[in-house]
């Protein structure tokens, strides 16, 4: 087990290393501008494309680095590691690659896109406990019973030496950065990317993002307690309740700030990067763009580079997360109207949506559950417009006629 307390944190000079380990085994993604995100914060917003790695994340080029340092011994035991996903996929992809058996301990509610394409690289796959930290602790225990090597997601200098050629090509492609605004979760990435930074650009601001229901790394920083269990996010792959203390000291050096996102910035991230940038991005890997949109004012002017780290999000979540977001922006509505049990009220219904160009989704007709007189029905509307105006003057249109419509909120 790594004594982190007397573990030296990589250099520049270890990144540099590690980005010609690994050259030609990962994908060199690109960096872009995004003229429309651009315009939308306020700053020069620049796009680090690691969802466009093998396995859909960042997490290889420090999984990598590491598993190539192993001795011929190590590699014959076999690894053993705990992930959330991103990291899960990439070590078994790169162990099955050099011929290492790989275990992997992933937390229960892993979404199952991860948990099949980690089985589907070879890997032995353990489901256990509710978050990261339980899974790390069933992974710490098999390491000591049969005598693997831990492969860490993020306390181990070769781990975050491969995360750190990120900001290398980053700068290759954007020179002029001034901003760094990274997700964080156990601090790998922020820490390799951080270091790398600093070096090429001493003044370079460094931001790092976590989610409001696991606000570890901030606390740690703080000086506060590190422990926090917040439930379920969008953003699993840095729910971590626990972060590394290496991780912590280096970011502590580094002088990174912390700012925390609302699960409804995260999803309003991940809609707009397949809007805009017609790009899958899971929770994780859009915390850098909800941070801008949270906290507009800490960006203006900068020119911002943040990393979308992974992609790995199961679609019928991602399909949520869409609709959600429509209903939010008031293209999508729910509307409950109290109409008379009476032939021809439907049509009338019907008729006012074709005239305000609104489509009908889905329609209820509840005569039962219901507060209304006998005579009377409740009929829900679930509609789509092309915008929130063309839905107001709908509800406009049917109180014209004598209905009484009511608004589903959304949050």
């Amino acid at each position: 087990m790594l004594q982190t307390s007397t573990i030296q944190p990589p250099s520049i000079d270890d990144i540099r290393t590690a980005a010609k380990r690994i050259e030609g085994s990962v994908v060199r993604t690109p960096t872009l501008m995004s003229r429309t995100l651009s315009e939308i914060v306020g700053a020069e917003v620049w796009l680090k494309f690691e969802n466009l790695q093998f396995t859909a994340a960042y997490k290889e080029r420090g999984a990598l680095n590491k598993l190539l340092q192993l001795s011929d011994a190590e590699r014959a035991r076999g690894v053993i590691t705990a992930s959330a996903g991103n990291h899960a996929q990439a070590v078994a992809y790169h162990a099955k690659r050099l011929g290492i058996p790989a275990t992997i301990v992933m937390p229960s509610p892993t979404p199952m896109v991860k948990v099949t394409q980690t089985e589907g690289h070879g890997a032995n796959v353990i489901l256990y406990g509710p978050v990261f930290d339980d899974a790390y602790a069933k992974a710490r225990e098999m390491e000591a019973e049969n005598g693997l090597t831990f492969v860490h997601p993020f306390d181990d200098p070769a781990v975050i030496a491969g995360q750190g050629t990120i900001a290398l090509e980053m700068f290759e492609d954007a020179p002029d950065l001034d901003m760094l605004c990274v997700p964080v979760g156990g601090g790998g990435l922020l820490s390799g990317v951080g270091t790398a930074a600093r070096a090429l650009k001493p003044e370079i601001e460094l931001i790092g993002v976590e989610t409001e229901l696991y606000p570890s790394m901030k606390s740690a920083l703080d000086g506060g307690s590190v422990l926090t269990a917040g439930g379920d996010t969008l953003a699993e792959g840095i729910a971590v309740k626990e972060p590394g203390q290496l991780t912590s000291r280096i970011l502590k050096d580094l002088r990174a700030e912390i700012l925390l996102v609302a699960e409804r910035d995260i999803e309003r991230a991940v809609a707009m990067l397949v809007a805009i940038e017609k790009t899958v991005v899971e929770g994780a890997g859009a915390a850098g763009l909800a941070a801008m949109l949270s906290f507009p004012e800490k960006f203006t002017g900068r020119k911002v580079g943040t990393v979308l780290c992974g992609g790995n999000i199961d679609t019928h979540l991602l399909a949520y997360v869409l609709v959600r977001d429509l209903a939010r922006q008031g293209r999508m509505a729910r509307l409950r109207i109290a109409a008379q049990d009476r032939p021809g009220a439907l049509a009338s219904i019907a008729a006012c949506c074709q005239t305000a160009q609104v489509n009908i989704i889905e329609i209820y007709h509840s005569r039962i559950f219901t507060r209304l007189p006998a005579k009377d029905t409740m009929i829900e509307v679930e509609c789509e417009a092309r915008d929130p105006q063309a839905i107001d003057g709908l509800i406009q249109m049917l109180e014209s006629k004598g209905f009484h419509v009511e608004r589903a909120p959304v949050d």
